[in-house]
């Protein structure tokens, strides 16, 4: 363990990349001309703690969320920025895509993946008393088995028998070997995650309504929540660490407005906000008043092209619009000339990329996309398309449009609100050519979610059984070294199959006043409490 932790600072103090000169692409994803740029990531997953001073006791931290709270029940899929002050996780990611105990004592096979034994720690209690032990284990993994609708069903579905060897000893014995199965205890509800375990008793107590009652381990606990308006949790007493939280409560505002977020951190309405959007992390890069945590992730945000439906169920129209879209303009266009250009399924800084797959992407050139185009008429092809995506992209919507346009097709655009557009659209599968942003911290589930047949978001219906077959032997094996070839692989396969236009890496980040200390995060934003404190 203290390995690990010893990598991590190395890498958010020298190995995460700065992007002080981006390479902006003059296609969707190809290497072009360069141009200034000041977002770089930085404190990707916390900052220095060792180097912070001594933790102060006391205070209250108020955070701005981009979005309401859904629910806090992990079986229900939402993201939940307060998660794991509620709950904590039996395990935690580590920056390269593993998994350390957390909540948990310890975790380990015996026989290459197929049988795992978690020891959980002695003395550990849910803020309402209840112990947390092997069968409260048990219990909130069985929730996950019987709820299809889960986020992390597919996950419990790999499990074939489990059972409580002693009050601290919970043994999963999977249908095959899966060497990754620790990750699915580190993940957060968005994701979908095992290790977000909920007071048995308050199960009991809630059942349904679980989401609106929340009992867990973590730092905090639950007071109120006030739609719309706020979330309240106060320091638990009874926390497993020795002397943490440091924070007195937690206070979680919904901001769903970028620019009304933006200026509450500014004025000092909040502490800290989440952000999601390209605007918010250029100004706080440039702001001597902000610190800034960040890092691209893997995927980011991109086009899905529909493999069910013409014409995007020909890879000459999927080229076509990779090699119609000018990244460049769209840089200068929408992000300020600071885009984080995207080639890959894998950010450049992870073991799993590799330059070939980045060459295979091509490059700007309308010419061809033209060709492309006159090829598919030919063959009795309409290259027209619908292009459907939220409210909130219809600037990105126009400029595609006019992009298309230039090459040949027209693309009709539709907007939809944020509700709708989940369900009538994305989960639909009724889309020929839509939007997303869809970042990922670890490699598994992560790339098996986008580009595996079946996979929980591969909403463009992708299927090639070379690259399912590579995720699997990912997924299974024990070995880092074979894990990683498969990584590449895949990665160099969906470039070729042009799974999606990649547009850049996602811009999730956490801006903070310089006085709040102590951030422990994912690259996804998810944040764990404990270790914050304000230097005030």
């Amino acid at each position: 363990m203290v390995r690990l932790w010893a990598r991590r600072g190395r890498l958010v103090a020298a190995v995460v990349a700065v992007l002080g000169v981006v390479a902006l692409s003059a296609g969707c994803g190809a290497a072009g001309e360069s141009a200034r740029a000041d977002i770089r990531a930085v404190n990707a997953w916390g900052g220095d703690l060792a180097s912070e001073g001594v933790p102060k006791p006391g205070g209250t931290l108020r955070l701005g969320m981009d979005r309401e709270i859904v629910s806090f029940d992990p079986a229900v899929q939402n993201s939940n920025m307060a998660e794991f002050a509620v709950y904590d996780s039996l395990m935690k990611l580590t920056p390269d895509g593993t998994a350390q105990p957390y909540l948990a004592q310890s975790m380990d096979s015996p026989d290459g993946g197929l049988t795992w034994r978690m020891g959980l720690r002695p003395g550990v209690r849910f803020s309402d008393g209840t112990a947390l032990d092997a069968d409260a284990v048990l219990v909130n993994v069985q929730r996950h088995i019987d709820k299809a609708a889960s986020p992390a069903h597919p996950y419990a579905e790999q499990i074939a028998s489990m059972r409580a060897v002693d009050p601290l000893t919970v043994e999963f014995t999977l249908k095959s070997p899966l060497g990754s199965f620790p990750v699915v205890f580190a993940q957060s509800i968005t994701y979908g995650s095992l290790g977000v375990i909920i007071s048995p008793a308050a199960l009991q107590r809630y059942g349904d309504d679980i989401g609106r009652h929340p009992v867990g381990a973590g730092p905090f606990r639950f007071v109120e929540w006030i739609p719309d308006s706020r979330l309240v949790l106060e320091r638990n007493p009874d926390y497993w660490q020795t002397g943490k939280p440091y924070l007195d409560r937690l206070e979680f505002r919904p901001l769903p407005d970028t620019e009304s977020r933006y200026a509450s951190i500014q004025n000092g309405d909040v502490d800290l906000i989440f952000a999601a959007y390209n605007q918010e992390l250029v100004r706080a890069a440039g702001d001597p008043g902000l610190t800034v945590y960040y890092g691209p992730g893997n995927a980011g945000e991109y086009l899905y092209f529909n493999f069910a439906r013409t014409p995007f169920d020909d890879r000459r129209m999927r080229e076509a619009v990779v090699r119609a879209l000018d990244m460049k303009a769209l840089s200068a266009s929408l992000y300020n000339n600071q885009i984080v250009s995207a080639t890959s399924l894998f950010d450049t800084d992870s073991p799993n990329h590799t330059e070939a797959a980045s060459q295979e992407w091509p490059a700007y050139d309308p010419e061809r996309a033209r060709q492309l185009i006159a090829e598919y008429r030919a063959s009795g092809g309409n290259p027209d398309f619908t292009l459907k995506t939220t409210t909130a992209r219809t600037q990105f919507g126009e400029f595609l449009q006019a992009q298309m346009a230039a090459v040949g097709i027209t693309v009709t655009l539709r907007f939809y609100d944020l509700a709708q557009y989940s369900s009538q659209v994305v989960q639909s599968g009724d889309f020929d050519l839509t939007t997303t942003v869809s970042a990922f911290d670890a490699p598994f589930p992560g790339a098996s979610r986008l580009v595996h047949t079946g996979g929980n978001t591969n909403y463009g219906k992708y299927s090639n059984p070379q690259v399912d077959a590579l995720l699997d032997t990912a997924a299974s094996t024990s070995d880092e070294a074979e894990r990683t070839r498969a990584y590449q692989q895949v990665e160099l396969q969906v470039n070729r199959d042009l799974v999606a236009c990649w547009l850049s890496r996602s811009y999730l980040a956490t801006i903070a006043k310089p006085q709040v200390k102590g951030i422990d995060r994912y690259t996804s934003r998810d944040m764990f409490y404990a270790s914050v404190w304000l230097d005030r």
